[in-house]
This record gives structure tokens, sequence and C-alpha cells, in this order.
């Protein structure tokens, strides 16, 4: 008997599943600039707005959770721009930690949707393609992936987009993904969330971050590499041995 994925019923409803999601965050992305999205999630728009932000959600706080859960995750969820725009928007509207624990919360979830979408969609095609150095290279990241992703979350090398993105074609379990994510992003979220309390005074995005801050990102990612150099010394030496 033919497997289920191979049976002609089975694989048409495969194939018109990922249509569907595919065509999903395609019209997401369509409609955000579609509808003049990039406007809103700008400096200045949120300055120009930051009486009607605040007072909206000085009345309705619960509500404004939600809605700002929803809009930070769908921006990660689908890569739009504007992720620092809203993390600062998000300090200055419920404050370092609420603003923080949101952000966080938020990115995690966006990031965690795209991840499964892209591995349902593309990982196994992208894998046959490559071969035997796709193999190669997944075996070498998946065996510690937690340190390798956690190095990539804090250390602010690569766009957060691509870093949700290329672990979908590895075969990283979904919980250490979500955990070096979740871990990984607090400290940069943070720092971000706090400037965004002197958002009606920050007229650039340009150098927000000092130099002292991104050494320390720096550091936190070569920390976080540790267990892995921990493991091929001890390997080399055993082999030495």
């Amino acid at each position: 008997m033919a497997p289920a994925e191979d049976q002609p019923g089975t694989a048409g409803r495969l194939t018109w599943t990922k249509v569907a999601i595919a065509a999903l965050f395609a019209g997401g992305i369509a409609a955000f600039f579609a509808l003049g999205g990039q406007r809103y999630l700008s400096l200045d728009a949120v300055k120009q707005n930051r009486d009607a932000l605040l007072a909206f959600a000085g009345a309705h706080f619960l509500a404004a959770l939600v809605i700002a859960f929803v809009v930070y995750a769908g921006a990660v969820a689908l890569s739009l721009p504007g992720g620092l725009v809203l993390s600062l928007t998000m300090g200055f509207v419920f404050g370092r930690w609420v603003g923080t624990a949101l952000v966080v919360a938020a990115a995690t979830v966006g990031a965690t949707l795209v991840f499964l979408a892209a591995r349902y969609l593309f990982a196994d095609a992208a894998r046959r393609r490559l071969g035997a150095l796709g193999e190669r290279i997944n075996a070498g990241f998946t065996e510690d992936a937690f340190s390798y992703l956690l190095f990539l979350r804090l250390v602010p090398v690569f766009p957060f987009f691509l870093v949700n993105l290329a672990p979908a074609f590895t075969s990283i379990a979904l919980r250490t993904y979500v955990l070096a994510t979740l871990i990984g992003i607090i400290p940069g979220t943070f720092v971000y969330v706090n400037l965004g309390q002197a958002l009606g005074h920050i007229d650039s995005l340009q150098g927000l971050v000092s130099r002292e801050t991104l050494l320390a990102f720096g550091l936190l990612g070569l920390f976080a590499l540790l267990p892995v150099a921990w493991k091929k010394w001890k390997s080399r030496r055993s082999r030495a041995a």
C-alpha cells in the first residue's frame, strides 16, 4: 500500500494546503504595502500620533495589549519592515517591563509561525536540492542547534527575518527553536524598548545603540558558543589521546 502522502487524494490536499498557506503570507505582505502600511510603521508617524496612542492605552489597556501583540506578531510572521519602530513604540506606550514582555512574546510567536510555514512549504525541497552538502550543514547545525541559534539571536549580525527563516531548513526541533528565540531576543528587546520611553526625543533610528552595547551583545553571543567550543575541544583531545 502506498504511503498516505503518495496517494493522489492526500497529495492533492497537501498541495492545496501549501498553496493556501503561501497565498496567505503573500497576500498579507501585498496588503501591507498596497494599503500604505509602511507609512504607519515609521518614526515620524508614531511621534505624530503619540498622544492618541497613550490615550487609547490608558483608556483601554487590555485591548491595547491585544492589538499590540497581534500587530507585532503579524509583522514578524510576515517579515515586514518596521520592527525597530514597533519595539520603540511598545516601550513608549507600555513602559520598559510590560513592553519588553509583550515584544518578546509576540516576536517569539511571529518567528515560530514563519519558521513552521517555511519548514512546511520549502524545507524538504531545499534539502533534496542541496543533497549531501545540505545534509552535512544540517548535521553540523542541528548537533548544537540551541547554542548556534542563541548566538544568532544575541548578536545582531544577520537580519532578524533571516534568522527566523534559515533554521527552518534544518532539523532543529521546534522546542529548541522556540526556547533559543525566546531567550536570545530578551537583551536586544529590552534595550530598544527601554529607549522607546524617550521616543519623543529620538529623531533618527541610526546610531540608537552605543558601541559598548553592541560589544556586550557580541560577548553574550560568544558566551552562548562556549558549550560548542568545549565539546569540540574535548572531542579533539580524546582523538589525540
